[in-house]
Parts: structure tokens; C-alpha cells; sequence
């Protein structure tokens, strides 16, 4: 099984703590949408397994879930979502079930879009809550309000859609630590089976750096995301929620499928300007700029760059997204795929880890006598920092 990305590059305006790649001009959305099928075209062949050295022709992989990402999707239309489907349906092997995903911003889904989008192929909405508060999302400098949060998703359900995934921001500098419980309760209140929830990060070249940086906004303080954290892990654990990654919850049996194949290791194909593909050995990421994109497709070439990668990074890959998960750095996996020097690499530098307890060590159930390494609610805290020394560094 395998996944595609599609990056849409338009916003309506620009978020100050974005840094992801977008456009607030749509004037060039149509040549954009020409070149997205042209690529879709040039990849086709992306999923496709080489040949066997027997020289036996592999099967191709089938796609089971196709992730709209931006930007902003929603600034699609439904005839324009079908007809992307569509052609991707020319050239690849679409799952019947496959799970598709579309970012929405709430004030986009006004029920006419809704009936829109219920007659399309998506069937898991993304919407872009950040707060309940409009103190909030004023300081971030979004465009909707609490009122247009609350009423997108309830209208979402009314039009059909079940499976709906909510995003919070955590550690934003107008919100307490009372004010982000009351959040995570409103959040709960809707009935959503899936809710992702990231603390505010400071990006370079963003309008929240640059505020920062002339004083004219607090810093990011590191402690009370900590304790919003903490209270996040505690809430949702009280609420029946699977906290199966860093940042994500949800009901059992909905994970976000599309997510979850990039931390386990599935190939996938990102279409679109500044997207990321990876096929096990190689990732490769198209340029950053709608302009330069636009050109090349219309040339029949793919404006990309590419990295082999070694057997370290891999290794040092699966270290930092099997460990953000509930399922963990399997052992028995690392021995296999990496072999004992590494496997023993693992083991040594995880030691004072698990002597913390920040690291716990499991049974795997599936593997009797094998041994799965997890985050500790502790460790989660301090995820990043703990991965990067489980790392080989040449």
C-alpha cells in the first residue's frame, strides 16, 4: 500500500506562524491545476517497484489513501477535486476504500461547500480550528472566528461526514493554561473521532519571527507548553482518546491512515510545489515556487531534487518516527533491517533512557520473545531530543 500528497499552494491570507509553502494570489490556480496533471503523469510510474533481478515485474503498489495538503484545499472547488481524482485514477491503482483527505479552513465550509464536498471522492475532513478563542486567532491572524469554528464542524456532520480530524495550537502567548483546557473541552463537546494538536513553534522567516524578534510580541515560553502538554495527555486519556502519535488523537479505528503510513514507512508520492516523495530509498522534494513549477511541468520537466539515502539515515529515520508512535522502535525490526551493529548502537544509547523511564520496554505482542522501545508520558516532553541522541551521527 502506498499514499499521495497533493500540495495546494493558495491561501487566502497568510497565518503569522506558517511556514509551509503557499500563495494569497489565485490568479495563477488554473495553470496551477494544468501542471498538477501533467505531473501526475510524469510520476506515474513513481509507485511502480523496479523489476526483481530475476527480472520478474513486481505489482504495483495500490494507493489507500490521497491526502490534500496546502495551503489551503478548500479554495478548490468540487469539479476541480474530482477531476485531480480523476486523473490520478488514470495511472494508478486507487484503493475502493481508499481514505481521502482534504484540509479545510472553517470559514471556507459554508453548507453550500459542504453539499459540494459530499459529492466528491473526500471522505475525512482536515479542518483548521487552531482555538476556540477569537483572542486566539486574531494573534495568529486567522481568518474565521470561534462562532465559524464551532458552527463548520457541527455543519460538517449535518452534510455527511463523519470522519472529521479538528486542529488545536498549544503554548500560543494570548492562551492560559485554564483557557487551553477549555478548549480541549469544547473539542470534545463536538463529537469529533480525531483531534491533532501541535504547540506553537517559532519558524524562521515568519511573520511571528519577525515580531518577536523587534519585541513586539512574548516569545514561545517553553514551560507553559510543557504544562499544556501535560494537561493535553491527561484530557484525552480521561476522554477515551488513543494518543498514537506526539500530536494526534483519536477514537479507536480512526487514525489518520495517510499520517500514520509516513511513520511507518510507506512510499508515497507528493504532486505539487514543495511536496515530498519517498520510495524507501530515496526522497526527493519539488521546488518551492508556483512560478518555477508552473514552467517546468509545461516542459515535461520535474523540478525536483533528490537524496539517496544511506543505510544511517534510514536507520536514524525509523528512530525518530517509530518512537513519536504506540508502536514504538521495534527490535526485532532494527536486527533485521539493520543489522547487530546497529541494533547494539540502539541499545547502548537508549540505556539512561530507560533507566529514567522516559523510554519503556515492551513485549510485542505480535513477535513473542521480541521488544518494542515507547515514550513514556515524561519522555513524550522531550521526544525530539531523546530520538536525535538514539541517532547515529557520522
Amino acid at each position: 500500500m502506498s499514499g499521495i500528497y497533493i500540495h495546494i499552494p493558495f491561501c487566502r491570507q497568510a497565518c503569522h506562524y506558517c511556514d509551509f509553502h503557499f500563495s494569497t494570489s489565485l490568479k495563477s490556480k488554473q495553470a496551477f491545476l494544468n501542471a498538477l496533471k501533467k505531473e501526475i503523469y510524469l510520476q506515474k510510474d513513481y509507485l511502480t517497484p523496479d523489476p526483481s533481478p530475476a527480472g520478474d515485474k513486481r505489482m504495483i503498489e495500490a494507493v489507500n489513501t490521497i491526502y490534500f495538503g496546502g495551503g489551503t484545499p478548500s479554495v478548490l472547488s468540487g469539479d476541480e477535486i474530482k477531476q485531480i481524482v480523476d486523473e490520478l485514477s488514470k495511472y494508478f491503482s486507487i484503493d475502493k476504500d481508499a481514505e481521502i483527505t482534504l484540509e479545510a479552513n472553517p470559514d471556507d465550509l459554508s453548507k453550500e461547500k459542504l453539499k459540494e464536498l459530499s459529492q466528491t471522492p473526500i471522505n475525512r475532513l482536515s479542518i483548521g480550528i487552531q482555538s476556540f478563542r477569537d483572542e486566539d486567532l486574531k494573534f495568529l491572524n486567522r481568518i474565521h472566528d470561534s462562532s465559524d469554528a464551532i458552527q463548520s464542524v457541527k455543519e460538517a456532520q449535518e452534510a455527511g461526514f463523519k470522519n472529521i480530524t479538528i486542529d488545536l495550537i498549544y503554548g500560543i502567548q494570548t492562551l492560559t493554561n485554564e483557557q487551553w483546557e477549555k478548549n480541549i473541552q469544547i473539542a470534545f463537546s463536538l463529537d469529533v473521532l480525531h483531534i491533532s494538536c501541535y504547540s506553537l513553534t517559532v519558524e524562521p522567516r515568519t511573520a511571528l519571527a519577525a515580531f518577536i524578534k523587534k519585541g513586539k510580541m512574548q516569545n514561545v515560553d517553553p514551560q507553559k507548553s510543557a504544562e499544556q502538554f501535560e494537561t493535553l495527555m491527561n484530557e484525552m486519556r480521561k476522554n477515551n482518546f488513543i494518543h498514537y502519535e506526539i500530536s494526534n488523537f483519536c477514537k479507536k479505528d480512526f487514525y489518520s491512515k495517510h499520517n500514520t503510513s509516513y511513520w511507518k514507512g510507506t512510499h508515497y508520492l507528493g504532486l505539487g510545489p514543495s511536496a515530498h516523495s519517498y520510495n524507501g530509498n530515496s526522497r526527493q522534494w519539488n521546488v518551492s515556487s508556483n512560478h518555477v513549477y508552473i514552467n517546468s511541468t509545461e516542459k515535461n520537466i520535474l523540478p525536483f531534487e533528490k537524496e539517496l539515502l544511506t543505510q544511517e539515515q534510514k536507520f536514524n529515520e525509523y528512530i525518530m518516527t517509530s518512537l513519536r508512535t504506540i508502536w514504538g522502535i521495534d527490535l526485532s525490526f532494527v536486527e533485521k533491517q539493520f543489522g547487530n551493529k546497529l541494533l547494539r548502537h540502539l541499545l547502548t544509547h537508549s540505556e539512561k533512557y530507560l533507566q529514567s523511564k522516559e523510554i519503556i520496554s515492551r513485549l510485542d505482542e505480535k513477535d513473542r520473545g521480541g521488544a518494542l522501545f515507547l515514550l513514556a508520558d515524561n519522555g513524550k516532553l522531550f521526544a525530539d531530543k531523546i530520538a536525535s541522541d538514539l541517532f547515529v551521527v557520522s
